[in-house]
């Protein structure tokens, strides 16, 4: 399968918000983690893909597609759940479906029906195929997002912060939907939540302030930072002087006492115990570095 290449990719809105600055990635088939905070450039990104709004300056290419100069044939190929996707609440998941497929150009009746079908069974709705979309809960909504962006089979699917609001279990369900769909296809998923990335992708890049700023796969990318985090429990009061001294990349609360974990280059001594990096120290080092 073709790789998607964004190269040199920037957009500036009317206010002076410059949300994308020379953003280039290349993303291949399978899971593709866009991790960044809200207002970092991640959902202006994926539109501009999904050709909802036309970048300033830069090109983006799926194989021999060039989506600038043909943003129609590349709607012909991609699936897309946006953050807020709207629903017809009185209708059913199977007929709501049945109508997008007309929409996509699937005018065979019996050809709609079998592809309806293994969706709605696909994605864990078949058994409520009648039920009206209105008395679905956040998790079968999502489902069905992604049921419906997979009905034109396509070769790049977007999905843009999709298990925000989900409980531990649906979000566990949507883990295993997005991981199945990404061994066929190119599929990004654009999201705030560390876990959702640890889980699910191969590849990642983390973004900020429209910029990226590291990518890489994701075990690499931890790798960056081994060796230079540290970790120290301390009085609460004392959280502004470490801040002042030390580079604090996080800090929590543990039984009434603070515990900060800082990167440096050499061993900062004074109880300091060494540990071991994961994902989520990388993403707030890049974030506040950024």
């Amino acid at each position: 399968m073709d790789d998607l290449i964004i190269t040199n990719l920037s957009k500036t809105y009317r206010n002076g918000v410059k949300a994308l600055r020379h953003v280039s990635l290349q993303i291949p088939k399978g899971m593709f983690g866009l991790l960044g905070p809200n207002g970092a450039g991640k959902s202006t990104l994926m539109r501009t893909i999904a050709t909802l709004q036309e970048a300033d300056h830069g090109e983006i290419q799926l194989g021999d597609l060039n989506v600038k100069v043909h943003p129609n044939e590349l709607r012909k190929v991609l699936g897309y759940l946006p953050q807020q996707f709207g629903l017809y609440p009185s209708l059913s998941s199977e007929m709501l479906l049945n109508h997008l497929a007309v929409l996509k150009g699937i005018v065979n009746r019996q050809e709609r029906k079998e592809i309806v079908d293994a969706l709605l069974h696909r994605v864990n709705l078949y058994s409520v195929r009648k039920q009206k979309l209105g008395e679905f809960s956040g998790g079968m909504k999502q489902r069905f997002g992604i049921a419906q962006a997979l009905v034109n089979n396509p070769k790049l699917v977007i999905v843009d912060e999709p298990t925000a609001g989900l409980d531990p279990v649906e979000r566990n369900r949507f883990y295993n939907l997005l991981s199945e769909v990404g061994e066929q296809t190119i599929v990004i998923l654009s999201t705030h939540i560390v876990d959702d990335v640890k889980e699910l992708c191969t590849r990642m890049a983390i973004m900020n302030t429209g910029k990226v700023i590291i990518q890489g796969s994701p075990i690499e990318i931890i790798e960056s930072l081994q060796g230079r985090l540290y970790e120290k429990t301390i009085n609460k009061n004392e959280l502004d002087h470490y801040k002042k001294e030390y580079r604090v990349i996080s800090d929590r609360l543990y039984l009434g006492k603070q515990i900060v974990h800082v990167i440096s280059d050499t061993h900062p001594g004074s109880d300091f115990k060494a540990l071991e990096a994961n994902l989520e120290d990388v993403y707030m080092a890049q974030i506040l570095n950024a």
